[in-house]
């Protein structure tokens, strides 16, 4: 269900002017909600890393393994999802509540046009409930407290983290403290499910996508496969470990090929103990 008495989104200034991650994220997955700006710096990055939209794909459909398989395997009902982005069916809500209808979502983004685009993400199951919170992950203790997020979960039983392909947006500095705090904040039992960029795969592409990146005002970070596990520093590792994407938990058509080339982009799942 979703809170009773929500109202239309308030009017914002989506500042379509400039290009947004959000945004070029929903470009480069086939969306369409984005703009001239977006699809610029889109356009500009496809043509110097040609797999950047298997990436954006692949880092879709893992997210999607990763949290049903946190609701079939390890009976997670309670998810906080930061950094959602725009909202692309299925939306998270939808896979775990196809496993149990009364899981609960918290959304959880700083950009102004996934508010307006909110409703999409509160189309809950009768049985369950979901919530849209205006956050930033680089300042989790101004959301953890919102209406939104303690009415809907419960924060003395385990929930599942989900940051998917957004730590990839911030140094190293700026993303481990809110990580560690948003964890410490969560109990025994909780998880976190991460994916990032890397340039391990490509290095020289990549390098040229984070140029095209910054000239839009947009600062990539991308990291080794060790500095992806300092993420998951102190939990309790779900199998297979940090590795890339399409290896982790395949569904069996989406498996790559042999001589395919990879992803660029790790991802992993760990238990706090």
């Amino acid at each position: 269900m979703t809170e009773p008495g929500f109202e239309e989104a308030p009017q914002v200034d989506l500042r379509t002017d400039r290009a947004h991650s959000a945004r070029v994220y929903d470009y480069l997955l086939g969306g369409k909600t984005n703009f001239p700006a977006d699809r610029e710096v889109g356009d500009r990055v496809i043509a110097d890393l040609p797999g950047v939209r298997a990436d954006a794909t692949a880092a879709r459909a893992v997210m999607h393994r990763m949290v049903r398989r946190l609701a079939e395997v390890h009976g997670v009902r309670q998810f906080l999802d930061v950094g959602t982005g725009i909202p692309t069916a299925p939306n998270l809500h939808e896979i775990v509540q196809a496993v149990d209808p009364a899981c609960r979502v918290v959304y959880v983004d700083n950009d102004p046009i996934v508010l307006a685009h909110s409703r999409a993400l509160l189309t809950s199951t009768p049985e369950g409930r979901t919530a849209y919170v205006q956050g930033d992950l680089r300042e989790p203790e101004r959301f953890l407290g919102d209406p939104g997020v303690t009415a809907t979960l419960d924060l003395g039983r385990p929930v599942a983290l989900t940051l998917v392909n957004i730590v990839h947006f911030l140094s190293d500095e700026a993303a481990h403290p809110p990580v560690r705090t948003l964890l410490d904040a969560l109990p025994a039992g909780s998880f976190l499910a991460l994916s990032a960029g890397t340039a391990d795969i490509a290095p020289e592409r990549t390098a040229t996508a984070s140029r095209r990146y910054a000239e839009a005002g947009i600062t990539l970070h991308f990291r080794s496969r060790e500095r992806v596990e300092r993420f998951f520093t102190g939990l309790e590792m779900d199998d297979p470990g940090v590795v890339l994407i399409d290896d982790w938990h395949p569904e069996p058509a989406g498996a790559p090929a042999p001589g395919e080339d990879k992803v660029s982009v790790y991802g992993g799942v760990g238990r706090k103990v």
